[in-house]
């Protein structure tokens, strides 16, 4: 009999990149995300098929990832990515070759071996990794959840239409990417807002006062999503252990900042992660929103880089490269060692600690599901959600360790492998509870996206939210809509503003982690949505656009080519507004 239900969750998302640079910061990004993570994951999961198993593991696919994936530009892109990927590891070869290290030229020929690899699979699917991943979705192997749009961070966006944009487009995306209406979001960051009456945090004197804000729940019930993730904390209280901080330094300074604010809430011990509960903070009886929560136990056990499995010393290390050609030859050897001291790699040695690994980490869910199961007297659900480039990209060997626990678990006796649309159906939940405003940040706070550093972007967002509203409400009242090119426009100006939008910048420049492609991406769609302002202006006076204009308008639509099917009447104004549902 089962004991208990397992689902394996993990969230794939890289911000547009296409024609914004390409290394350090740019599509290379976005090239070893498919080549290390996305294709690994993707042949994994058809390898364990042809085995007999049904993996079910769950996959978030950001809409803006997924326009990215099918873009030709990105087509040629990651070809071009390979073939100098696989380049250097030929040059790095014959170096190995005339020192006469065979450690080092083994892992050579392991590079030239995986990219060449990598892309013969590539061009043996078609080039189409969305159709690869809709192809095991149809095959009852995968389940695809959507995302916020564009990644704009939930709860800090200051107009309600940003949110139903951002989650609008999210569902239009996947019908077209998947054939299908999405089940279930994963809110940008984990972030949540309930429904109350909100100031910005910033810019405030443009809206001092306080103004009638949904909940984050309802626009996911409004547009047929029926279910989203949230960290533990956030559902039961206790003290918050932040996802990020142990692999960012400058995170850990910023929380120093932060930490004597934070009090934790008391926890509640009515509450667990192993049940499903519905959430709703409107008070108008729309259907509630499910929810599911990150397990506490085993997240740490891949998430730390220190503690948990990524961090054993047989591993590929992350941070040290070889250039020009940027291969890694070392072993993580210690997390407290210096690059330096960091030993060659060991592929052999590396794949021998998985089973260990692997058992011990499905071992885990077992005892846990089973604990419960003998308190509660009924099987729960354990939720384990992740940032998909975590396995491939920060943990090279972690796609083996995913094909290790889900053959694991598919073949146990105890523990079911489970969508959480499938259990979602199962389960039935009735129980309707508030859960409080926060992420899956340290101590649940907003601090790593809205701190000094990051509060002159959340000004820029918030002032073309105001334009781009105007605008799209000026359209909205003409009697003639008929100007195609004015439509075009504003149509780029909503898709500039989306842009801008995206956690990922702030998220950039508070972890140093790029910080300087993370303000200049922020600076730059900010200058393309006034530029752009001011032309659709132009024209909704009636004036012919200039030659320099139009010649702009064309450079910004090719740079920035994403969701064709965008509506302007989105930012025109909002179903169900608060303001009329909070009347008595």
């Amino acid at each position: 009999m089962t004991r208990g239900y397992f689902a394996f969750v993990l969230h794939s998302h890289l911000p547009y990149v296409l024609s914004h640079g390409r290394w350090p910061h740019g599509t290379d990004w976005l090239s070893e995300a498919v080549a290390e993570t996305y294709l690994p994951i993707i042949r994994m999961m058809n390898e364990l098929s042809a085995e007999g198993c049904r993996p079910k593991l769950t996959i978030g696919l950001s809409p803006v990832l997924c326009e990215q994936l099918a873009d030709n530009s990105f087509k040629d892109e990651f070809t071009f990515y390979l073939r100098q990927k696989i380049e250097a590891a030929q040059r790095d070869s014959e170096e190995f070759y005339r020192f006469n290290d065979q450690t080092m030229l083994t892992t050579a020929h392991y590079w030239e071996k995986f990219y060449g690899n990598t892309l013969e699979y590539f061009s043996s699917i078609g080039q189409d990794v969305i159709y690869e991943f809709r192809k095991l979705q149809d095959a009852g192997c995968l389940e695809i959840i959507t995302c916020g749009a564009t990644h704009g961070y939930y709860p800090l966006l200051s107009r309600d239409e940003s949110l139903q944009a951002q989650t609008k487009m999210a569902v239009r995306n996947y019908r077209r990417h998947f054939g299908r209406e999405p089940r279930g979001l994963w809110l940008p960051e984990c972030a949540y807002r309930p429904r109350y009456n909100w100031t910005r945090p910033v810019a405030a004197e443009d809206n001092p006062e306080p103004y009638a804000r949904k909940g984050v729940d309802e626009f996911l019930t409004e547009n047929g999503l029926d279910f989203f993730i949230i960290d533990s904390a956030l559902l039961k209280g206790g003290k918050s252990i932040g996802v990020y901080v142990d692999r960012f330094d400058a995170l850990k300074l910023l929380w120093g900042q932060f930490e004597e604010q934070y009090h934790p809430r008391a926890e509640e011990k009515d509450k667990t992660p192993r049940e499903v509960y519905l959430v709703s903070s409107s008070p108008e009886g729309k259907k509630p929103t499910a929810i599911f929560t990150r397990d506490p136990e085993t997240g740490l056990l891949v998430w730390s880089g220190e503690h948990g499995y990524p961090g054993d010393g047989n591993y590929l290390d992350f941070h040290k490269k070889r250039f020009p050609g940027g291969h890694r030859y070392w072993a993580v050897t210690s997390t407290k060692a210096d690059l330096a001291d960091k030993v060659p790699y060991s592929l052999e040695s590396a794949m021998g600690r998985i089973p260990e690994n692997g058992d011990h980490f499905a071992g885990k869910v077992i005892d846990i599901l089973s604990a419960y199961n003998d308190t509660g007297g009924k099987p729960g659900i354990l939720v384990a959600p992740y940032d998909a480039e975590l396995f491939g990209h920060w943990w090279f060997e972690g796609p083996h360790f995913l094909k290790h626990v889900l053959r694991n678990l598919d073949q146990s006796n105890e523990v079911e492998l489970t969508f959480l649309s499938e259990h979602l159906e199962r389960s039935q939940p009735t129980r309707v509870v508030s859960i409080p405003e926060g992420s899956w940040g340290q101590g649940n706070h907003h601090y790593i996206w809205l701190n000094e550093h990051t509060e002159w972007t959340w000004r820029h967002i918030y002032e073309a939210e105001d334009k781009m509203c105007a605008l799209a409400r000026r359209w909205s009242s003409l009697s003639d809509k008929s100007d195609r090119e004015l439509e075009d426009i504003l149509k780029q100006i909503a898709r500039e503003l989306m842009l801008l939008s995206a956690s990922d910048w702030p998220f950039l420049i508070s972890t140093w982690a790029a910080r300087d492609y993370g303000e200049l991406r922020v600076s730059e769609h900010f200058a393309d949505f006034q530029r752009l302002v001011e032309i659709a202006e132009k024209k909704f006076d009636g004036h012919t656009l200039e030659p320099g204009d139009r010649q702009f308008f064309d450079d910004c639509k090719k740079r920035d080519c994403l969701f064709d099917d965008i509506d302007i009447n989105w930012f025109a104004a909002v179903e169900f507004p608060a303001e009329a549902m909070m009347q008595p």
